[in-house]
């Protein structure tokens, strides 16, 4: 790679990393399985970066690419995640820690997702992240009125779950 191609792979990471952050927050449980999720995630963002061709926005990419990578890995958790090292890449990424303080208020919010299957996750995380239908639906692969229903059976649900 060219180290054009590192730098502007690095400043965009760096820019929009609170993206992985909260994928990782909603698909871990605890900081080491976040960290290691995180550098899951910024592996196949690295390793997809070449082929991104800007027809969607860079954030909306890095969604999709995060998600997929979470949900793969959420899928196979039944079994040991490995994950790759990442020593030998050339780049360095400066990677803030993160603070969950506004989190903490969706606590309750985020226990109820977790009940949730990983593209009602998906979903969901979208939903909160003030994403159109059309953007969701880029995104997770399925059409705006797949997106609606679903999110709407979603919000059905979520309300069973905390109001029981």
């Amino acid at each position: 790679m060219n180290k054009e191609l590192e730098h502007s792979f690095v400043e965009l990471l760096e820019k929009h990393q609170n993206i992985v952050h909260k994928v990782c927050r909603l698909y871990t449980n605890n900081y080491d399985a976040h960290n290691d999720l995180f550098q899951e995630i910024t592996i196949q963002l690295w390793r997809a970066y070449p082929k991104f061709r800007g027809d969607a926005k860079f954030s909306t990419w890095m969604y999709r690419v995060g998600l997929n990578t979470a949900i793969t890995l959420y899928r196979k958790s039944k079994r040991t995640i490995n994950t790759q090292d990442y020593a030998g890449v050339e780049f360095k990424i400066k990677a803030e820690d993160y603070d969950d303080t506004e989190e903490q208020q969706l606590k309750t919010l985020y226990k109820a997702v977790h009940q949730l299957n990983d593209i009602e996750k998906a979903l969901v995380f979208l939903y909160l992240e003030d994403k159109d239908y059309k953007e969701i639906s880029e995104t997770l692969g399925i059409s705006s009125v797949n997106a609606r229903v679903k999110m709407n059976r979603i919000k059905t649900k979520l309300k069973a779950i905390l109001n029981p």
